[in-house]
Formats: structure tokens, C-alpha cells, sequence
């Protein structure tokens, strides 16, 4: 189990190269959804530490790539879809829609097309929920839950953790530290930038540390998306191509590989060993597309997304035709 030393030396390994010197298990209640609460409560969580000893942190990084289509071809009453992908930068390799994407930001008239495709991170972190204040959340028999962190919280977690005045790892069963996620709103949209860490250390109650004993603790890195396979990243970057173009989604051709949750596999599929149904998000207009989506994204909503339609099919290929067309040049 990695110290706070170790952590901290990790970190610290990490910007100074940003500054240039198994298989996904179905969601369930495990989760915990912070996001519901209401606005200006308070969700007291204690973090515990991932049961890979190798992992030096206690959450493992999760990269995500939305792919919007208008549509679902052959079904004209279909609203616009989003279907996730995993980034495989997140296992170490080079990602051909980053690949292409990253030039776009040279443009000023791509960089929103950019973003749009940009992948988004999250976090996912363990531990239990020591003061709830969602009313109808129902503990499972397990009450070691799982959480998704939004960037914006997770910086918050970071911070903190490099401060000196931490002395002991917040995930030490005697002597570790409360997190807390406070929800406010900033704009009309929610806002947790208030979040903090307890003031106090404390240790786990028995009952706590009965629940690790009886449960153990989950590996973490088991609940990332599947690598995908080469076949698989074909059919990624086609995707992409596809909804750059402004096209539908193809159910007959890529569902035994990815599909919007909700719409069901072409026949034969759903024995393929491949297959991967992407969540989707219900988005009210009341959350934040920067911090709602990228929490909710691992949990299933009930219907597929509806996201405004920025790009026109027309505008959509020829800026797909004119990128193509600089990167011949170069």
C-alpha cells in the first residue's frame, strides 16, 4: 500500500511532464450518486485505498470520448444519440481521434469542433458514505461504494494532498481524513467547488472496518471500460469519421461493438465477446455539461441523450474535407 509519500512523489513526477521537462462490470447502486443532492447539502465520504497494491494512488483515472450522431439510420423518430468510447491514451496508447483532433486546436475556427471530441476525464475513488443527505439513497449490503470525481473535485483532492500540513494518507484506517463534497450552484449550474477535507482526522468504526473485512476492497482498475481491441478502434475511428460527417448512428454496423444504452443489439450480437453498451446521460438544462456529464457518465439513465445540434451534416464535412486537406499539405 502506497504512503503519502509515495503519492505525493508521483504527483509531483506528473506535472512536471505535463509541464514538457478487466473489463467494465455493470453499474449498479455501488455507486454513489453525489450528484442528486440537493443544493447546498453536504455528503461526508472516507476514502479507502485500491486494492491494487501496485496502484500508487487511491483512484485510478477513467478517459472518456462522446461521440454525438444525429440520429439512428433507419429510425426517423430517433432524437440524437451520444455513444461513449473509451480512450485508449488511458492504457498508454495513442489514440487515433486525438490523434486526429489535436491539430484542429491550431485553428481557432476548429477549436470548438475540438473540444466537442476532446476526451473527458474522471475519477473513480472507493469508500463509504459517512453522512448521507440523500434521502432516498439506498446503502447496498456492501457499503463500501464507488465514486465518480469530476475534475473539478478531483483538483480540489489534489491540492490538498500536496499540502505539507497533511501528515498522514487520508485513506489510513486509524488515522485518516473525511472528504467533504459540498453542492452549491455557480451561474444556475452545480458548483462543489466549496468541497474540503475534515478538519479533524478519525479513525474507521468497527462496523466499518467489519464491512472491509467481510467485502474487501475493490480493484479499481476492474471497473474501467474494456481496452479495445484493433478491430475495435477501427470501428472507433469510423464512428468518429461518421459523426464529424453529421451521420446517424449504424446499429447493423457498429452495435456488437458500441451503442447508445437503450437501443438494443442487431441480432447475433449480443454473444459476441466484444460487445460494449456506453451509457448515456439524461441532461436537464439545469445541469453543468462541464461537471454533470462527466459524473453521470457511468451511470445508466433512463433514455438515450438529446444534445443540441451545433454542427450541420454540411458544415460538419466540410470541415472534416478541410482538415484532411491541410494535413495532405503539410
Amino acid at each position: 500500500m502506497a504512503n503519502l509519500a509515495d503519492i505525493r512523489a508521483r504527483l509531483a513526477a506528473q506535472e512536471t511532464k505535463k509541464t514538457g521537462t478487466g473489463q467494465r462490470t455493470q453499474s449498479d447502486n455501488a455507486i454513489y450518486p453525489h450528484w442528486n443532492m440537493e443544493e447546498g447539502t453536504t455528503a461526508t465520504i472516507r476514502f479507502l485505498p485500491d486494492a491494487d497494491s501496485k496502484n500508487t494512488f487511491f483512484w485510478v483515472e477513467r478517459q472518456i470520448i462522446k461521440l454525438p450522431f444525429n440520429g439512428v439510420k433507419g429510425d426517423p423518430n430517433a432524437k440524437q444519440v451520444i455513444v461513449q468510447v473509451p480512450c485508449v491514451e488511458m492504457y498508454g496508447d495513442n489514440c487515433p481521434i486525438l490523434a486526429e483532433v489535436r491539430p484542429w486546436y491550431k485553428d481557432d475556427t476548429l477549436k470548438e469542433m475540438a473540444n466537442k471530441y476532446w476526451k473527458k476525464r474522471s475519477y473513480l475513488f472507493q469508500g463509504f458514505v459517512r453522512q448521507n443527505p440523500i434521502g432516498n439513497d439506498v446503502t447496498p449490503a456492501n457499503p463500501i461504494r464507488r465514486f465518480v470525481i469530476s475534475p473539478q473535485i478531483f483538483t480540489i483532492i489534489k491540492a490538498s494532498l500536496m499540502d505539507p500540513d497533511m501528515e498522514n494518507i487520508p485513506t489510513d484506517l486509524l488515522n485518516g481524513t473525511d472528504f467533504n463534497v459540498k453542492k452549491t450552484s455557480k451561474g444556475g449550474y452545480a458548483d462543489y467547488s466549496t468541497s474540503n477535507w475534515a478538519r479533524k482526522e478519525s479513525a474507521l468504526t468497527e462496523a466499518e472496518q467489519a464491512a472491509i473485512e467481510a467485502h474487501g476492497l475493490f480493484n479499481l482498475a476492474d471497473f474501467l471500460p474494456k481496452k479495445p481491441s484493433e478491430s475495435e478502434l477501427r470501428v472507433i475511428k469510423e464512428m468518429f469519421e461518421a459523426s464529424v460527417d453529421g451521420k446517424p448512428y449504424d446499429n447493423d454496423k457498429w452495435g456488437a461493438y458500441y451503442r447508445p444504452y437503450g437501443l438494443e443489439a442487431p441480432a447475433g450480437a449480443a454473444s459476441a465477446p466484444h460487445v460494449t453498451e456506453t451509457t448515456t446521460l439524461n441532461v436537464s438544462a439545469k445541469k453543468s455539461v462541464v461537471e454533470e456529464m462527466d459524473e453521470e457518465e457511468s451511470t445508466k439513465a433512463s433514455e438515450p441523450v438529446s444534445v443540441p445540434k451545433s454542427t450541420s451534416s454540411d458544415k460538419a464535412q466540410d470541415i472534416l474535407a478541410m482538415i484532411r486537406s491541410r494535413q495532405q499539405k503539410a
